[in-house]
């Protein structure tokens, strides 16, 4: 029998409801400061003079930063705990959203969104590893989907934002109000509980290294237990069992952002700019809304049915299912003219588009041990994050030369290339994690 929303809830414990709900707002408050960019580019390139090749290497360079955030946070959250590296990269992300708003040059600006990239890839690994964690198996997935469709919710608040506030106040005042998320930080700290996966883990680590120097101290010479995971380094998830599956992963999410980013990085600007410069001239409050509504019925519900489809089909047949979907209708949505049609395409490859994501997160926590589970989530998310970098540059680059049209053609191919990578992945459905 289907466990629905309001079950699963009642089933977990307080603290369990705390954590998807922390990571969950963090996740939301990630999305609203990293698209606040695209929602006021096309401002950003008529008064900072940028041309779409400028203005996408920008872009390019946010997801660079992100994917080395998403490592040097992993490595933090498995050293000083999931919270606490939740709550620096919440931090890091909403002053260099503030930090935008002060940006005078084009050289100011790519400074605050490189570092706003390191907290951006740094939340979500440390939010979905706190989840995966504290968790039951039966429900492990459907709650990854619930954080992983709190992107959606950021997304829309973000375009609501960013019409009004950009047209009356000006592209700075929507980045200043990028700075609010910090807030929620001070919650996080006094209510959230620490993984006690985690502090197991580290109790282990405590406990055979205090033995060992006993052990030394008297002169033994027998060596004592040690825990596993004292010695198991990051380089695990390179070697057999899990190297096939680790490069397997981060090439399937690799593909799948590349298609997202180039597509949803440009879909405001395409949506509001003119005809005549390849745009389909909504204007800046008709791309606001169709933004809130490919969100809110597209994105969210993409997000947060993976978890039960993958749960009902497993895993990796979830993963073809929307991944080849999605790669059907971007065509058939670039070739699209009129609103209504760009709104039901819309909404379609918002669903299966996004949806991928969320079992990126359930896959991924359930293929790694708990030493180095938000290090590996952050090489195989973050890492596709740094390699798909390169999609708003080439994407705006083909846009400027053969229009944004013809170059979402290639993120229908990411998802093709992504619906490949999934006969590589394992099958994680029902695991237990140790």
């Amino acid at each position: 029998m289907a466990i629905g929303p309001l079950q699963m809830m009642r089933q977990a414990t307080p603290g369990q409801r705390r954590t998807l709900l922390a990571a969950s707002m963090g996740w939301a408050l990630d999305a609203f400061d990293a698209m606040l960019y695209s929602l006021v580019l096309a401002l950003l390139m008529r008064d900072l003079g940028m041309t779409k090749t400028v203005a996408g290497t920008l872009g390019t360079l946010t997801l660079l930063a992100s994917g080395i955030g998403g490592v040097l946070f992993g490595f933090l959250a498995d050293r000083i705990g999931r919270k606490q590296a939740l709550m620096a990269s919440i931090l890091t992300y909403s002053v260099c959203s503030f930090a935008s708003g002060l940006a005078t040059s084009i050289v100011m600006l790519a400074a605050a969104r490189f570092v706003l990239g390191l907290g951006m890839g740094g939340e979500w690994n440390t939010g979905a590893t706190l989840v995966a964690e504290s968790w039951p198996t039966e429900l492990r997935a459907k709650a990854i989907s619930i954080v992983q469709s709190s992107w959606a919710l950021g997304f829309a608040a973000a375009a609501l934002v960013a019409g009004p506030v950009s047209r009356y106040y000006g592209w700075r005042a929507v980045f200043f109000i990028g700075i609010l998320p910090a807030v929620i930080t001070l919650w996080i700290q006094r209510s959230v509980p620490e993984s006690e996966m985690w502090r197991e883990r580290l109790l282990a680590e405590d406990e055979a290294g205090s033995a060992k120097g006993r052990r030394g101290a008297a002169g033994s010479d027998v060596t004592p237990y040690v825990s596993p995971y004292v010695y198991m380094k990051f380089s695990v998830i390179f070697r057999s069992p899990y190297a096939k599956h680790t490069f397997a992963l981060l090439l399937f999410n690799f593909f799948g952002m590349f298609a997202w980013w180039g597509l949803f990085t440009w879909l405001p600007p395409y949506l509001s700019l003119p005809v005549e410069q390849g745009g389909r001239g909504f204007g800046v409050m008709g791309m606001t809304t169709l933004m809130v509504v490919l969100n809110l019925c597209g994105m969210f519900p993409g997000y947060a049915s993976f978890g039960w489809v993958a749960d009902h089909l497993g895993r990796r047949k979830a993963f073809l299912v929307y991944t080849l979907i999605a790669s059907l209708l971007i065509p058939l949505y670039a070739g699209a003219r009129s609103q209504g049609v760009l709104l039901v395409l819309g909404v379609l490859v918002a669903f299966f588009g996004t949806g991928i994501f969320s079992g990126s997160g359930i896959m991924g926590s359930e293929i790694f041990p708990t030493a180095v589970r938000a290090r590996a989530l952050g090489f195989t998310y973050n890492g596709a994050r740094t390699l798909s970098s390169v999609a708003p540059l080439v994407i705006g680059r083909i846009g400027q030369t053969k229009g944004l049209s013809w170059a979402f053609y290639l993120c229908a191919a990411g998802y093709l290339l992504a619906a490949l990578m999934t006969t590589q992945l394992p099958e994680t459905k029902g695991k237990i994690l140790e």
